[in-house]
């Protein structure tokens, strides 16, 4: 017998819900609210918002389908199965974070408040999801296939991320380390960090560094398998050089990172606390993953 498909809701908590966690009633977040110039009703509109996207997705899944529910505290504990149709209840970001725990699966990206965000991942009404659910049944839909960014160590530890990667120290301070291209060029350095952005990523914290400098490589289109690096404020200094700061990476390229620190950070898409930790004279190799975000357009 043949099981029928699995609709797996992921969704994150409102804050609304983690402030009345954080200070008890509902009273104590409206003056906690207020003493910031903020009001109860703006979270309560939203919260509101969110629960009537989430009672939609749940209405839109045909009654003979299996279901699933993820919060987004729960994804790296959460068995996705391969047949299983992911669908996203909240920000761009949320994608992204779920982006790194599935191979392959359909994403269907909903925004539960439709022109408050970017819309670049999340770009669906809660209303669409019935039809794209039974479109991805039918296998009418073809899926934009995302490149994601891979960090590895030389002890076989991995991390993915869909928007970008960060390497350097816990607190950005200055971090040590040898950059070394795949071309043979090395150099030493001392910067805050290093960033390697995918496509989808290139409207976030890479454009950022963009915008800043004025110049940079051409950054990837969102479609794109090639990644693009940056390394931020490098230091000049008679044994760190400031040559090789930003660059393309083309599908089968590749950067590593030689600690000369004694700890640097890699974490991505913004989440600290999911990081490798290389110590030093370890290897940190970046490329592309053969992770990709399979998202329903």
């Amino acid at each position: 017998m043949t099981l029928l498909p699995r609709v797996v809701v992921v969704h994150r908590r409102s804050e609304l819900d983690e402030l009345i966690d954080r200070h008890g009633t509902r009273g104590q977040v409206e003056f906690f609210l207020r003493t910031r110039g903020r009001s109860l009703a703006d979270l309560q509109a939203r919260h509101d918002a969110l629960g009537a996207a989430l009672r939609c997705a749940s209405a839109a899944i045909p009654t003979d389908w299996r279901r699933g529910w993820a919060e987004r505290e729960d994804l790296p504990r959460f068995d996705f199965d391969l047949g299983d149709v992911v669908v996203v209840v909240g920000p761009d970001g949320l994608v992204a974070n779920t982006a790194k725990y599935l191979e392959g699966q359909p994403v269907i990206g909903v925004d539960p408040e439709p022109g408050r965000g970017l819309g670049a991942l999340a770009r669906h009404p809660a209303t669409a999801i019935g039809g794209l659910l039974g479109e991805v049944h039918r296998g009418r839909v073809t899926v934009e296939a995302r490149t994601m960014v891979r960090a590895s160590l030389d002890d076989g530890t991995t991390l993915d991320a869909l928007n970008d990667i960060y390497v350097g120290q816990a607190g950005h301070q200055s971090a040590r380390y040898e950059l070394r291209r795949s071309d043979g060029k090395r150099e030493a350095q001392s910067s805050s960090g290093l960033i390697v952005s995918t496509g989808t990523g290139a409207t976030g914290w890479a454009a950022s560094i963009v915008g800043e400098r004025g110049r940079s490589p051409r950054l990837p289109s969102a479609t794109s398998d090639e990644l693009a690096w940056f390394v931020r404020e490098a230091w000049p200094s008679p044994l760190t050089g400031t040559s090789l700061t930003s660059g393309a990476l083309p599908m089968g390229d590749s950067l590593d990172i030689l600690t000369q620190s004694d700890t640097l950070v890699t974490f991505g898409d913004g989440i600290e606390g999911d990081r490798l930790l290389a110590r030093w004279g370890q290897l940190i190799h970046l490329e592309a993953s053969p992770r990709r975000l399979h998202l329903v357009p």
